[in-house]
């Protein structure tokens, strides 16, 4: 394993390199310099995994990450950055596939790149690449989520053209209407028209409510698949307060993807892997692509509590399975559960999209 770490700290590096040596590991660890007129290549450097801290010019370690990427399309991309900064946080999912907070902590990062590997070998197993070869025709990516993701990265872009997009789609134009004037987001008098359904959801519980239209359209059980789908998004999103929630939400959404899928063509192949594969193809963030992969198995995760944990306890709660309490406890979130009973039990009965 060759680790390239772009970083402005050459001492930092080194002693990342002695505690990764210590744990046993046959890693080679370089530094690219960062900081005011650093130049070079990561992608030059051939690296299987390439971490880089924000803080140095978020600028300049986007275009390291997409670099690598173009270059070494299976090395792992980690950045680093402040806690709190959510915003730089979602763009960074759309160049790395993953997203730690500083300090450099070695073991985070080796759990994080280990994490990386272990999924994209999962997703590249024979028998599964011959299940959705039989399946034929997938089902398409959002499309209108994926622009709408898009519009609302643009500092400029104005509620009008986000109505814009939401009109397009009548059935999902009356959604949006609905679930604004419902009990959880009412306060005052009834919304008749689009635009002001837009502003008083908010964008994340839009873009939740998009993606849950476009993937549950049509089919059998569509209605109530949608509805455990948007509750099981609340949930995950209470659960995983802070930088992760919106993640998480999103990745509780789209737990049980797998399930659009025709179970004769799968074969012994999990739904929850084969709707990985489909997120995977779609272009989702790694973290998203991984809760679906691992949610019904969250003791396959290494490191702590994060987005699959979140989505893990959401959808036992939400389909009345059973929580995994071994692997909570070893996470040490297991004393939490009794709130997250709770939170579940109080959860909007229209299955409200907001993780805020």
């Amino acid at each position: 394993m060759h680790l390239v770490v772009a970083w402005e700290r050459g001492d930092e590096v080194e002693r990342l390199q002695a505690e990764i040596a210590t744990r046993g590991l046959d890693w080679r660890v370089s530094w690219l310099p960062l900081g005011d007129g650093a130049t070079g290549s990561a992608a030059d450097l051939d690296p299987d995994a390439l971490v880089c801290t924000a803080d140095s010019g978020w600028s300049r370690c986007r275009l390291l990450l997409d670099e690598v990427r173009v270059r070494h399309p299976h090395a792992v991309r980690v950045v680093l950055m402040e806690a709190g900064d959510n915003a730089r946080a979602v763009d960074a999912l759309e160049h790395a596939h993953r997203v730690l907070p500083e300090p450099l902590d070695a073991q985070t990062v080796i759990d994080a790149v280990k994490g990386v590997l272990d999924l994209q070998h999962l997703l590249d197993d024979a028998q599964l690449k011959r299940a959705i070869e039989r399946i034929g025709a997938l089902p398409s990516a959002p499309k209108q989520y994926l622009a709408l993701t898009r519009l609302l990265r643009d500092p400029d872009a104005g509620t009008h053209a986000i109505t814009a997009i939401i009109a397009q789609d009548p059935a999902l134009a009356a959604r949006v209407l609905r679930l604004s004037n419902s009990a959880y987001y009412a306060i005052g008098r009834e919304i008749g028209d689009l635009r002001t359904a837009v502003v008083r959801l908010g964008q994340d519980a839009l873009r939740r409510l998009v993606l849950a239209s476009e993937v549950f359209a049509s089919g059998p059980d569509m209605d109530s698949m949608r509805e455990r789908a948007l509750r099981t998004s609340w949930l995950a999103g209470q659960i995983l307060p802070g930088s992760g929630a919106g993640v998480a939400a999103t990745a509780g959404l789209l737990a049980d993807v797998g399930r659009l899928l025709p179970p004769d063509s799968l074969g012994d192949v999990p739904p929850s892997i084969a709707g990985a594969y489909l997120l995977g193809l779609w272009g989702l963030p790694t973290p998203i692509v991984e809760a679906v992969a691992y949610h019904q198995h969250p003791t396959r995760m290494s490191g702590a509590f994060w987005i699959t944990g979140a989505v893990h306890v959401a959808s036992a709660l939400v389909n009345g399975t059973e929580v995994d309490h071994d692997y909570l406890q070893r996470v040490g979130a297991l004393h939490l559960m009794p709130q997250w009973r709770a939170l579940a039990a109080a959860s909007p009965a229209d299955g409200g999209t907001s993780a805020d």
